[in-house]
């Protein structure tokens, strides 16, 4: 067993930490008081090739494993960043990559490595399924050259903010005894869908500024070379994709705790109450050392994960594991920071406040701890169906 980080690696955060360092904490508090997305920072990223990192170098991308991206991400975040704006990118192309055609992949990753195509949104959960994905009611009927697709999705993020969308739609009907057969995956112009009035996009107001968004599907024709792989194959398809999503949220989980814990000694070693530093009153100190030792050890299996899957074996249990266990410590983190910062958690000003609600979201999403349980519960231990 190797823990030793490479050079590369090291100097994969180094060149992300200085690229973020240009958008410190003002820039991201002004962003969530007005509700905007960050442009320039995502055009940052994608003229430095950190969102084609996981594109191969044949096609312009960076070439590097999932253990790289999560780096990525994760040092986004650890230096008060949101990855979430934009991290969509790097596993919404792998399906792409893995079950496209040549002409696809000659067509599209090109444009999505150099940025002149954006790939960040993923229309999967509705509003009558949620995480219940065979259940999906948006219908895809092939005719003739294209298809035509109808139907709603919900809580799609940075709909507004790209050029594509991954689309899961149902081109069968649901068979109880086949429940993941009949869903097939599309690409789709998304400018061009809301142009022509084929698409319509509802901005949903949340708790964080997440770009979150409702869509609704009415006739939108997609032509058939836009399928990807097989028809009614589509299931199979995406779950590669949610283990490198696992992967990668685990790493923005991580890089919120470390803010947390870093921002939480700092304060609580300067902050003075009662003649002494409050961080030498336990009460303080080891709801600290308490995060900060879970984040460590989640950060053990996310990139033990993230190490599977470059692999190409199976991670399915380490990455939802992993998933579970850094957004969990992470909370843990919120808090204790929180309390250590007292009343001037809440004010926007110290930015504890604004980190505390984007963290609390990797709790629910992109699927819920408990669905996590389960998936641990019947497929690892082997323990019945529990929905």
């Amino acid at each position: 067993m190797d823990f030793t980080v490479s050079d590369e690696q090291r100097e994969i955060r180094a060149a992300v930490a200085d690229l973020c360092a240009h958008y410190p904490d003002a820039y991201w508090r002004g962003l969530d008081k007005r509700g905007e997305y960050p442009d320039a920072f995502v055009q940052a990223l994608t003229e430095a090739g950190w969102l084609g990192a996981l594109i191969p170098e044949e096609y312009g991308g960076a070439g590097l494993g999932i253990s790289d991206a999560a780096i990525v991400l994760e040092e986004i975040n650890h230096s008060g960043g949101n990855a979430t704006t934009a991290h969509a990118q790097m596993y919404i192309m792998g399906t792409l990559l893995r079950h496209g055609s040549d002409e696809q992949k000659q067509r599209y990753l090109p444009a999505i490595a150099s940025g002149k195509l954006r790939l960040q949104a993923f229309g999967v959960t509705e509003p009558n399924s949620g995480s219940d994905t065979t259940r999906l009611e948006t219908k895809a009927e092939r005719r003739g050259d294209h298809y035509l697709i109808n139907g709603q999705k919900v809580f799609i993020s940075r709909a507004q903010h790209t050029d594509m969308m991954l689309l899961l739609a149902r081109t069968a009907d649901y068979d109880e005894a086949h429940k993941t057969r009949g869903l097939s995956v599309f690409l789709v112009d998304l400018k061009g869908a809301v142009s022509s009035g084929q698409l319509t996009i509802r901005p949903l107001d949340m708790m964080i500024n997440h770009h979150t968004t409702q869509l609704f599907i009415q006739g939108l024709e997609v032509p058939v070379e836009n399928l990807i792989g097989e028809e009614g194959a589509g299931f199979g398809y995406i779950l590669n994709g949610m283990n490198a999503e696992r992967i990668l949220v685990a790493s923005e989980a991580l890089g919120d705790g470390r803010w947390f814990v870093e921002r939480a000694a700092r304060y609580s070693g300067d902050r003075v109450v009662f003649g002494r530093p409050i961080g030498a009153n336990q009460g303080i100190q080891f709801p600290i050392a308490q995060a900060h030792a879970r984040l460590e050890a989640a950060d053990l299996l996310r990139f033990k994960a993230a190490w599977l899957f470059d692999q190409n074996r199976e991670c399915g249990a380490e990455a939802n594991m992993a998933k579970l266990l850094a957004s969990q410590a992470s909370w843990e983190a919120a808090n204790a920071c929180m309390d250590a910062h007292g009343g001037y958690g809440f004010a926007a000003e110290f930015d504890v406040e604004r980190k505390f609600r984007e963290t609390r979201l990797l709790m629910t999403a992109p699927i819920s701890n408990n669905l996590v349980l389960t998936y641990v519960g019947q497929h690892v231990l082997g323990m019945p169906r529990s929905y």
